[in-house]
């Protein structure tokens, strides 16, 4: 069985697009928004962090009317110049200092791995190729505001840069609320300042080459955070490319259609080359009869909605199936901020989703009668309706690579 059919092979690279952010002291909603996603007519993958002035629900309704309109126009092939004209022109300007509402850097990656960055007032970003720090050639130009109803006439300076990436790159950008964590201490009296920002980086990078880059941005925002006194000044966002070899994860759930064929999928989990799932009792028993492992049911921390875990040598992670299965995908609608507690099945589920690239579902096609019991609650919906809910999160919201099979 070919499981990677429709993903890329050869040497080519995955890019891991991830964020972490927590919002101002006090604050319930962010006033930085970050946006990605893939462009499926060509493959570009386009991100957006913008920054609302200020913070609270006003600067993140700002923010995200910037971000939403980046990303449209550039996916849109609409010229970097007329795109930036039509968003400064569009949003308001603060009359007392007469700067924007909102400030963005945007990310368009080709296919080709061809990378083009826009910036507008956000801190600059950083490009760290093979551990160290590469100094982008940036060009720049001119933009001026001729709406007056949004504000007054001002010329705002767009930074342009574009460069070729190459397997193992990392491009880092923040929010303000990143450079000027610590503002007014004694360690940081003019905030933690960029170079500081870089130094921290290249040091994690050089102790961690491996690191992720959803782990590598929460060490940046958690620094930030700690310079701050764990009493966040402004709203603090990192965002994180990074261009690696891909990840793979393998989830088998349901029995086969066939019982003739449970060798075939057992068989197509031990051959599989990177971290594996097994979700369904009667999935478990399967690989267990097949193989001769023991499942050995982890009734440690024991969670009142979510079936407890199992182990099984050879899986990563071994789960009951439908109830769990939907609770999975209840966290990957609502988790922006991608922060688990990892306590439960479910949760441990979903932080293995989120470190993976490429992930193949091996379904099985045999109904369950327990399932199809009127008295059932309603969230469990048949498995391979559950599936195609997670698929679509995964590569809509994470943008992740996914592929379903049959069996």
């Amino acid at each position: 069985m070919q499981f990677f059919k429709g993903f890329s092979s050869g040497n080519e690279t995955f890019i891991e697009v991830a964020h972490h952010q927590v919002s101002k002291y006090k604050q319930g909603a962010e006033g930085d928004i970050f946006l990605s996603q893939k462009n499926n007519k060509d493959g570009r993958i386009i991100t957006a962090l913008s920054d609302g002035l200020g913070s609270g629900i006003k600067a993140g309704v700002l923010a995200t009317l910037t971000a939403t309109m980046a990303i449209k126009f550039v996916a849109s092939d609409i010229p970097i110049k007329r795109a930036a004209e039509i968003i400064m022109n569009t949003l308001p300007v603060c009359k007392e200092r007469g700067i924007s509402y909102a400030t963005f850097t945007l990310v368009d990656i080709e296919p080709n791995a061809r990378v083009k960055v826009i910036e507008y007032d956000n801190p600059p970003y950083i490009l760290i190729r093979k551990q160290t720090f590469v100094e982008p050639i940036k060009e720049f130009t001119t933009i001026e505001r001729k709406n007056i109803k949004t504000g007054p006439k001002k010329e705002a300076i767009i930074h342009y840069s574009h460069y070729e990436a190459r397997p193992g790159d990392r491009l880092v950008f923040f929010s303000d609320g990143v450079t000027q964590s610590g503002m007014g201490s004694p360690h940081f009296p003019f905030g933690w300042g960029y170079n500081n920002v870089q130094s921290f980086i290249l040091d994690i990078v050089g102790r961690k080459p491996d690191i992720s880059a959803r782990d590598l941005t929460r060490e940046v925002v958690n620094q930030a955070l700690l310079n701050d006194a764990y009493k966040a000044k402004d709203d603090i966002t990192c965002g994180i490319i990074f261009s690696r070899e891909p990840r793979d994860l393998l989830v088998i759930t349901g029995p086969p259609l066939y019982p003739e064929r449970d060798v075939d999928l057992v068989r197509s989990f031990l051959n599989f080359e990177g971290k594996k799932i097994i979700s369904g009792g009667t999935t478990a028993n399967i690989v267990s009869r097949e193989t001769g492992k023991k499942v050995h049911v982890n009734l440690k921390n024991l969670d009142p909605k979510i079936p407890p875990e199992s182990e099984m040598e050879g899986a990563d992670l071994v789960t009951e199936g439908i109830i769990t299965m939907a609770a999975v995908a209840e966290i990957l609608e609502k988790n922006t901020k991608q922060d688990l507690s990892c306590r439960n099945a479910a949760e441990k589920m979903v932080e293995l989703f989120l470190n993976s690239d490429r992930i193949v579902f091996l379904v099985g096609t045999k109904i369950n009668d327990a399932h199809q019991d009127p008295n059932m609650p309603v969230e469990l919906e048949i498995r391979r309706n559950i599936i195609k809910r997670i698929s679509v999160l995964l590569q809509e919201k994470y943008l992740k690579e996914v592929v379903i099979h049959y069996i």
